[in-house]
């Protein structure tokens, strides 16, 4: 099983609007045969952790899987556990979207920047 972590993610509020209102998680299978299962959990960051998001899914040989989730807090953090045959064939990115759907450049993450916790 792998763990990857985003690590705490600020988004304090610039003129009243926080930069990130949405987060997009994007995961890719690059194996050609074997299934992956992956557990997303994301939290908001308010003083204490707080988990909000919860959900496990499989993705299929080949398939990239694209999740939407909410993010307008002061600070969030996702955690990505990985598993099956193909987990370590399996990459995930995270990508900050303002109001509009714009890319933040500030809280975009591609695989190779998040943690791996083992």
């Amino acid at each position: 099983m792998a763990l990857l972590i985003t690590g705490p993610i600020e988004n304090n509020p610039v003129n009243g609007i926080r930069p990130t209102q949405q987060v997009t998680v994007k995961i890719d299978n690059r194996d050609t045969v074997d299934y992956s299962s992956i557990l997303i959990q994301g939290y908001y960051l308010n003083g204490s952790r707080t988990l909000y998001v919860s959900e496990l899914f499989v993705v299929a040989p080949n398939q990239v899987v694209s999740k939407n989730y909410f993010a307008n807090f002061d600070g969030f953090e996702f955690v990505f556990t990985t598993g099956g045959a193909a987990e370590f064939d399996t990459e995930v990115s995270v990508w900050g979207k303002d109001a509009s759907g714009q890319l933040v450049d500030a809280h975009r993450l591609v695989a190779d920047e998040i943690e791996d916790s083992q």
